[in-house]
């Protein structure tokens, strides 16, 4: 899957639960994103997922996260964490991550190509 910000494009490798094939029958899909704590941008899905929610203890950067059954959360910053989420996938290559998601709120599409 492919996660693209302004003129930067993020190959993602997809987890396999249930969360990410319904995420993935949502695409090409397109969300206004908000900041949060200068680590993670978020965004309302269209309808809610399957939630399998865990702690992972330790968010990395360009985890991709479903909070809730319906909030998608980009991390763009590694970090200690208590709250529980279902992983959807992973940013490949995270080295201008935070770069193009920066500081203030932004267009991202997820698409498969």
């Amino acid at each position: 899957m492919w996660m693209t910000v302004g003129e930067h494009r993020f190959a993602i490798t997809l987890a396999d639960n249930a969360a990410t094939r319904a995420f993935v029958t949502l695409l090409p899909l397109t969300v206004a994103m908000s900041d949060l704590n200068r680590n993670e941008k978020y965004a309302t899905l269209p309808q809610a997922l399957p939630a399998e929610a865990s702690k992972p203890g330790t968010i990395r950067n360009g985890d991709l996260m479903l909070y809730g059954t319906d909030t998608l959360v980009v991390f763009y910053s590694s970090f200690n964490s208590t709250y529980a989420y279902t992983r959807l996938g992973q940013v490949d290559d995270t080295a201008k991550l935070a770069q193009a998601l920066g500081r203030r709120d932004v267009q991202v599409m997820f698409s498969q190509h």
